[in-house]
């Protein structure tokens, strides 16, 4: 079987870590670079974070790169206090040294993409797509497929009445992203809060973990820990909301989610800024630009994140349908 090749655009960040982790323990795909934008935690502060997760995964082999520092237009707002002071939830793991790399985010995505076929799954703000398009958008056109946590339908927002943090902290950037591939003709996958919410964390789904591979689990304990705080403290959830490892999982096996094609806007300015809005009853009567993510199995998701990430055979899953 050919794997896939893949490069992860995230902002590291507690769940964009935990998405890593499933996307490097998945045979199907080869990581082949990971670029950092400002989102969640500031891009240096992203950078460090995603060697320490490499670290851990033992493999630092995987390259890094260094992208946007700030939104196109819009004032950057961290997400620290969803994070974290360190953006992995006050775990304050060592730093590891080195690895900067000599390109910068938008170099490595102009020079990759055009040398094979590859996808890019898309974990925080498109920054750094954003940038690819207008220095380079014929390599940003090479894309094979394109998901992107982000967004929202039905569901609520997370950092407004309707908006979702990954579009809301740079909505040009998402909304010149869905331009361009409706211009192309190309669809982008939208995993948005619809889905992800599904994904929660509890307390019992995390110990369970820790049972079946201590040293995996006691990871993600120490850097979910305040992530379950912030959750209980602003949503009354016992758990924690994971929502970039479904975008990893989806991506991998398609029946884990199901939706439907629309075409899809992004607003830019006033108090909906950052809110897609899904054309689904085709008013305006334009091509679809997106694949919108309505449901989730739950189960199957779990099954396949504890399978690859605790490296633990399916049928030795036997209590995870009573837990999830």
């Amino acid at each position: 079987m050919r794997k896939r090749k893949v490069i992860i655009d995230c902002d590291p960040g507690i769940d964009d870590s935990l998405a890593i982790m499933l996307a490097l323990q998945s045979s199907e795909m080869e990581v082949v670079g990971i670029t950092i934008v400002c989102g969640n935690a500031p891009v240096e502060m992203g950078f460090e974070n995603a060697k320490k997760v490499l670290q851990q995964m033992g493999r630092l082999d995987i390259p890094v790169y260094i992208g946007a520092d700030k939104p196109i237009k819009r004032e950057y707002v961290n997400a620290l206090d969803t994070h974290g002071p360190d953006g992995l939830g006050e775990s304050f793991l060592p730093d590891v040294a080195g690895y900067h790399q000599e390109m910068c985010a938008a170099e490595f995505l102009s020079h990759t993409l055009k040398q094979d076929k590859i996808s890019i799954i898309a974990l925080g703000p498109m920054t750094n797509l954003a940038e690819l398009i207008k220095v380079d958008k014929e390599a940003f056109l090479q894309i094979d497929e394109l998901v992107s946590m982000g967004g929202s339908y039905k569901s609520h927002g997370n950092c407004s009445p309707v908006a979702e943090y990954n579009y809301w902290c740079d909505p040009d950037a998402a909304a010149l992203v869905y331009e361009t591939m409706y211009a192309a003709g190309k669809q982008i996958h939208m995993v948005g809060l619809d889905v992800t919410r599904e994904i929660v964390l509890t307390p019992t789904i995390l110990e369970y973990m820790c049972r079946l591979n201590q040293e995996i689990g006691m990871f993600v304990r120490k850097i979910t820990k305040f992530y379950f705080d912030f959750h209980w403290q602003w949503e009354h959830i016992i758990g924690c909301v994971i929502n970039d490892p479904l975008a990893v999982a989806y991506f991998l096996d398609k029946s884990i989610c199901d939706g439907f094609d629309s075409f899809v806007q992004v607003e830019t300015q006033g108090i909906s800024m950052g809110q897609t809005v899904v054309d689904a009853m085709n008013f305006y009567r334009k091509k679809a630009n997106a694949k919108v993510l309505t449901k989730t199995d739950t189960k199957r998701f779990f099954e396949l994140f504890f399978s690859r990430v605790l490296e633990i055979d399916v049928e030795q899953l036997d209590i995870l349908q009573d837990i999830v």
